[in-house]
């Protein structure tokens, strides 16, 4: 039996149905693994069942984009019913407690729904900055929130953006990046955007009729290696932020970057061609991810 460490015993079952939705997810994020503080855990199950299922709607076969928003616009008042300390389902239950014992902004979460709403309205970009802004709503939140529920960083209204969420928006956009490379010979047939930025797209020679007919040329891969070497600088960009975050968060973040830029590899290693089958990394690598992570991040000073 799950038992949500620090929550009251009436609400075990909405974390158990919590985690189990987490659980099944096969895209899950890395955030939320063993790694995290086994306090935080049941927290971020909440989060992360909220904002799977709401991103489930944007895909749902067989319903077209009206639905799919009503959807959103039920996921949304739900939450906010949720705020105001009547919640009506176990997700919701879950987040309400969430929200009250660690004092969550809820804009966290309401700023993954944007983002949802935008993968149902918004089909193309014409940016990489259009992109990035996408990722502002879909990737830094949960950065946000996982800084927030560690006690590293909290976003005040109306103050400066503290360093350390600034260095966590270039390490969770780099990682959104990276897994929209990684999916490219998907999203399209799955009712999402085609994620390539159109500027970029024109730049290297590269049409849509190219994607949608899965036919891969030199300068789609040209185009894709350019977005990855882009990604890796924002990755590059946010690493300060393991020297100035404690253990085991430390670990955690190490973890992401190696495996960001472990899929970055596996990209370039297809010489960018990603159409035909999505890049994975295998049990091997992942565990040599982690073992780098460790040897990045251990000292004795920051553990427990």
């Amino acid at each position: 039996m799950f038992h949500a460490q620090n929550t009251p015993i009436h609400l075990e079952d909405d974390f158990h149905y919590c985690r189990e939705i987490v659980r099944r997810s096969a895209d899950q994020h890395s955030l939320g693994s063993l790694l995290v503080p086994r306090k935080l855990r049941p927290f971020l199950y909440a989060i992360f069942a909220f904002a799977k299922t709401a991103d489930d709607f944007t895909g749902l076969p067989g319903r077209d984009d009206a639905s799919r928003l009503r959807l959103l616009d039920d996921w949304s008042r739900r939450l906010l019913i949720a705020e105001s300390g009547e919640p009506d389902h176990p997700i919701f239950r879950a987040l309400a407690h969430t929200l009250d014992v660690t004092a969550l902004p809820s804009s966290y979460l309401h700023e993954l729904l944007i983002a949802c709403r935008m993968n149902v309205t918004n089909k193309r970009y014409d940016s990489i900055i259009e992109l990035e802004e996408y990722c502002r709503y879909a990737a830094n939140p949960i950065g946000r929130i996982v800084m927030h529920l560690a006690d590293e960083a909290t976003q005040e209204p109306g103050q400066p953006v503290p360093l350390k969420i600034r260095l966590s928006d270039f390490i969770c956009t780099a990682m959104m990046l990276t897994h929209l490379w990684q999916n490219l010979g998907q999203d399209p047939w799955s009712g999402r955007p085609l994620y390539l930025p159109i500027e970029a797209m024109d730049r290297f020679g590269v049409t849509e009729e190219m994607i949608l007919a899965r036919r891969f040329t030199p300068m789609l891969g040209d185009l894709v290696l350019h977005l990855v070497a882009e990604t890796r600088q924002l990755f590059d960009r946010g690493q300060p932020l393991l020297d100035m975050v404690q253990w085991p968060i430390r670990l955690e973040l190490a973890t992401m970057l190696e495996q960001g830029h472990a899929i970055l590899d596996k990209i370039e290693e297809n010489g960018g061609n990603t159409l035909r089958s999505k890049p994975q990394l295998s049990t091997w690598t992942r565990a040599n991810c982690l073992w780098r992570a460790l040897n990045r991040s251990s000292s004795p000073s920051q553990h427990p």
